[in-house]
């Protein structure tokens, strides 16, 4: 493949099966190269910004820029560009093909960096600072065409491991920035020559990496660029708003943004107020944060099964506030001592549980932002994709400045830094307890994990076959009362459920499936009403391009056998005829359910002795390819069910 060729249509999703987890993506053209280049971009940033914060603090006497004001300042100017240029950059890469975008960044990277090289070699304060702006527009430029390449270059079984890798690399060139940064700008007599070489270096292999990246198409070649931030930047917000799952979700990513800059903007007090600790305890504080979040990055994808799994949201959610919380209880009773080296500091039992608890605290918030990210990315339009991610980019820096001043009222108030990150802990228990009540897929999806991976060793096959966008029936037998649960747990996309009306009566169950919105239906003999609206309601599902899922069978086994398929699914796929969708229809095979906990038995009803089978029982899914609409009959769709029920 020459450096100039486009991506393949079809290749993320052919090397989807060929490549077993995500650190196969980085021997895959289509990925590697990008990797490199963010992962340079964002060393170099954190380089070049903490080289500046310590020679302003302790090598150059600036009365214009106290020390203690430094990392401050420098802070604001580098996410000022991300509120005025945002918006900009959202349309700049949905119009233009983003291969050429980044390598447009990139050489704009190569030239602030030299002019950076000459402020550290002149020790000019201001140039500094107007490269610290300039690179917060270089960031502010490469965000959106970042999270937007993306889902062009891989599928949706690859999106989340994709994702955590790179929010992996990201944190892990934060840490390798940072630390070079502090090591190369104290180095006797050449400290600013190094960090001006490092600078122009990173930025130059940077820029050489990018001209491996394959082309990726413009989404929208006909936008009209609107070059007013203002009203570009509340289009976009009304433009992600459209989507209240996305707009949700962006919210919640930038919740976790505020969540990590309190604790990131408090290591240094945090190590020496209450820790004892020097300037290396403030960085380890950093190393095991960085640490958590690549880690819980990389999980993601295993707990996921290779899928977008939003169900490890919650989760995350609950881990991020159970150990911020942890965090000031073994914080708070630490005895006073002197200031205390590494050494000294990771000697004492004590500690250790404040950085097991840092750790967890940071592991639970990758596994809470890397489905985020992935969700939005799968579900925004693709022509406005890069504006949704550059409206999260400006939510991100509004969130990131209330953390800072929240922090700042919490210390003004009397708080002490404990008691910052045990107030932190709580909001985000009541933050994401908000947004799960609003986005109620957060919750199902994690009710829907939670029920294949700890109470069923729940094992799918054919999961290809599941379309991932447009409208299609998913036809299932029906074994138990929580066929709908496992069958939310093996799709990636929501599926709207037709179901007997009364397992709405069953208690927690009737709730949760209220909660998915499933639609009720009743024999037409019994109520003609309510027979009518869910055929009515069932056709508009699939009008909208959503999945349907329908139990044809009518009702759940009394024998453990497949029973005759009713005449319902007919009814469906006319009334989608009618609206001009031909929705085709997947047919599936739940297997070993019969017999759990959740399922009759001959000998009693369902939900008795829920140990009889033990725990951890092995289920299954077998999915099968997809059947034309115009090719579906009842008997039929029956025959390919069974087929898999024996596979």
């Amino acid at each position: 493949m020459s450096a100039q060729q486009p991506i393949s249509s079809s290749s993320p999703h052919a090397s989807a099966a060929q490549h077993p987890n995500q650190f196969a993506l980085l021997r895959q053209r289509r990925f590697a190269p990008f990797f490199w280049t963010q992962f340079a971009g964002a060393a170099n940033d954190n380089l070049f910004k903490f080289a500046f914060t310590v020679m302003v603090t302790y090598q150059l006497g600036v009365s214009w820029l106290p020390p203690a004001m430094a990392g401050l300042v420098i802070g604001a100017l580098f996410i000022l560009p991300f509120l005025l240029f945002s918006a900009t950059a959202g349309q700049l890469t949905d119009k233009f093909e983003k291969t050429r975008i980044i390598r447009f960044v990139k050489n704009l990277e190569i030239a602030i960096m030299l002019v950076a090289a000459a402020g550290f070699m002149a020790g000019s304060a201001a140039v500094l600072l107007g490269c610290v702006f300039l690179m917060g527009l270089h960031s502010t430029l490469f965000g959106p065409v970042k999270f937007a390449y993306l889902p062009q270059a891989l599928s949706e079984r690859e999106l989340t491991g994709g994702n955590g890798m790179v929010e992996m690399g990201t944190f892990v060139a934060i840490l390798l920035g940072n630390v070079a940064g502090g090591l190369l700008v104290a180095l006797p007599g050449v400290g600013h020559t190094a960090v001006a070489v490092a600078c122009v270096g990173l930025a130059l292999a940077g820029r050489l990496v990018a001209q491996w990246i394959p082309l990726a198409p413009a989404t929208d070649p006909g936008l009209a660029i609107n070059w007013n931030p203002v009203s570009e930047t509340w289009r976009n917000l009304r433009l992600a708003h459209g989507n209240l799952v996305v707009f949700r979700s962006l919210l919640g990513i930038s919740w976790m943004w505020f969540f990590g800059a309190v604790f990131l903007s408090q290591f240094p007090s945090f190590a020496k107020q209450v820790l004892h600790g020097d300037e290396q305890v403030a960085s380890l504080l950093l190393v095991v944060f960085s640490v958590g979040i690549g880690i819980g990055s990389l999980l993601c994808e295993v707990l996921s099964r290779r899928h977008v799994e939003i169900g490890l949201v919650p989760l995350g959610a609950i881990g991020m506030s159970v150990f911020a919380i942890d965090l000031y209880l073994a914080s708070r009773g630490l005895p006073p001592s002197a200031p205390q080296g590494l050494a000294a500091f990771v000697a004492r039992p004590a500690h250790w549980h404040v950085m097991a608890d840092l750790l967890l605290l940071s592991l639970f918030a990758g596994l809470y932002s890397v489905p985020m990210y992935a969700l939005i990315q799968m579900r925004s339009q693709s022509t406005h994709r890069a504006r949704i991610i550059a409206a999260n980019n400006i939510l991100n820096a509004l969130f990131m400045i209330a953390s800072a001043v929240l922090a700042g009222a919490l210390l003004s108030a009397g708080f002490t830094v404990p008691q910052i990150f045990l107030f932190t802990g709580i909001a985000n228990a009541v933050v994401a307890f908000h947004i799960f009540m609003l986005v109620p897929e957060y919750l199902l999806r994690f009710v829907a994990w939670v029920l294949s991976r700890c109470v069923y060793r729940f094992q799918v096959r054919g999961d290809e076959h599941i379309p991932t966008e447009g409208a299609a029936i998913l036809a299932c037998n029906h074994v138990s009362f929580v066929d709908a649960v496992l069958l939310m747990a093996a799709s990636p996309r929501p599926i709207y459920f037709i179901m007997d009306h009364r397992i709405f009566r069953i208690p927690v169950l009737g709730a949760l499936f209220r909660l998915a919105k499933a639609i009720p239906v009743a024999p037409q003999k019994d109520d003609a009403a309510t027979y009518e609206a869910a055929f009515e309601r069932a056709a508009q599902v699939l009008k909208e391009g959503d999945l349907l899922a329908i139990f044809p069978e009518g009702g759940i086994t009394r024998d453990g056998q497949l029973q005759e398929f009713k005449g319902g699914i007919m009814k469906i796929i006319d009334r989608a005829r009618a609206d001009g969708v031909e929705a085709p229809v997947v047919p599936m095979a739940l297997t070993n359910l019969w017999g759990s906990f959740f399922s009759r038995i001959e000998q009693g009803g369902a939900m008795v002795r829920p140990f009889r089978r033990g725990m951890f029982n092995r289920v299954g899914l077998n999915v099968g390819a997809p059947v034309a609409a115009v090719q579906v009959t009842p008997g039929g769709l029956r025959e390919r069910v069974a087929g898999l029920l024996a596979a």
